[in-house]
């Protein structure tokens, strides 16, 4: 009886112990296998905008439009959100400021009532064309770097960057941003500054190149 006992408890745990193995693996598998926070999915939200984005970017930029950037540019910024609000008072799916939406409705005429951040075909406009806008006002080696520093533009101002190119003696897009919280911006906005246009363009972009055109390095 003794001997059926232990063969038994011995049955038991060699049970458990393949039960425990079979956890661990499951485990290795999920770690191994689980996509990154950055490996997203286009919002189901975003569909629906798809067409008013291509339109509005080949009419402000041409049948070349980097349409696959701007639809990252608003993931990034809400996640296709209209309401959107953040902690600073940034509005609507592509985050203007109040006085930055005023400024820029001001230089493109637009009136005081049709100036509605929060209305998603304003907004996509007036991301495209801020962005154009800025484009035209910084310079690189290649559409991807200008697009780059655009978006720095965008993110921290466009002001900074002109400072801190002056500063490197360069408009190559590494000089530059080496010499980001070298003038008249702090150190401590840099990596946020940074940050922004690798995020738009090296991960969430990819997921936007059905949409249409994007820029590469």
């Amino acid at each position: 009886m003794q001997g059926l006992w232990l063969r038994s408890l011995k049955g038991h745990r060699l049970e458990y112990f393949s039960w425990f193995l079979i956890a661990v693996l499951m485990v290795v598998v999920a770690v191994c296998f689980t996509p990154p926070a950055d490996a997203q999915e286009i919002p189901h939200a975003a569909i629906k905008y798809r067409a008013d984005l291509t339109r509005t970017a080949h009419a402000t930029w041409g049948l070349d439009a980097p349409v696959a950037a701007f639809a990252a540019q608003i993931h990034q910024e809400s996640g296709w959100n209209p309401q959107a609000v953040s902690h600073v008072g940034a509005l609507g799916m592509t985050q203007f400021m109040p006085d930055t939406a005023k400024w820029w409705c001001a230089k493109t005429g637009t009136s005081a009532i049709d100036c509605q951040p929060s209305n998603p075909v304003w907004a996509m406009r007036a991301l495209v064309g801020y962005d154009r806008w800025l484009f035209e006002r910084v310079a690189g080696s290649s559409d991807y770097d200008k697009l780059w520093a655009a978006l720095r533009g965008y993110n921290g101002g466009l002001g900074h960057w002109q400072q801190e190119a002056k500063l490197a003696g360069s408009v190559q897009r590494e000089a530059v941003d080496l010499a980001c919280g070298t003038a008249r911006r702090s150190r401590q906005f840099c990596p946020e500054n940074l940050g922004y246009p690798q995020r738009i363009l090296n991960r969430l972009q990819p997921l936007y190149l059905g949409w249409g055109l994007g820029v590469s390095p």
